[in-house]
């Protein structure tokens, strides 16, 4: 399983509408890709490593198929109205990296 994840540089002059990319940027991307997208996860970051400091990146998007081909295939087709819709929500210039996914769990459930 690959995953292809899209981040969101926290800089200074950062507009990130956490609202619109979850509720309709995601569902619309997945809309696309149809079932070549096994799953999606969206993180919204918090905070940096030490107390106080800011995320290095507003937000994450990620993408999850089954290999490489997979998702430029059905990128590669709607590609122009992914990119189209960017401006709704932001005015970052994302940074996409695939990476092969070796290991997977779910969160511990919280006691």
């Amino acid at each position: 399983m690959i995953k292809v994840s899209v981040f969101y540089p926290n800089d200074d002059d950062a507009r990130f509408d956490m609202e619109y990319y979850r509720d309709r940027h995601i569902p619309m991307v997945r809309t696309k890709f149809g079932k070549a997208c096994r799953g999606v996860a969206v993180d919204h970051g918090l905070a940096g490593a030490a107390p106080g400091s800011r995320p290095a990146f507003v937000a994450m998007g990620h993408l999850y198929f089954d290999s490489v081909e997979g998702f430029q295939a059905t990128f590669g087709q709607h590609a122009s109205e992914i990119v189209q819709d960017i401006p709704n929500y932001t005015n970052v210039e994302p940074i996409i990296q695939i990476s092969e996914v070796t290991i997977s769990a779910e969160p511990a459930a919280a006691t």
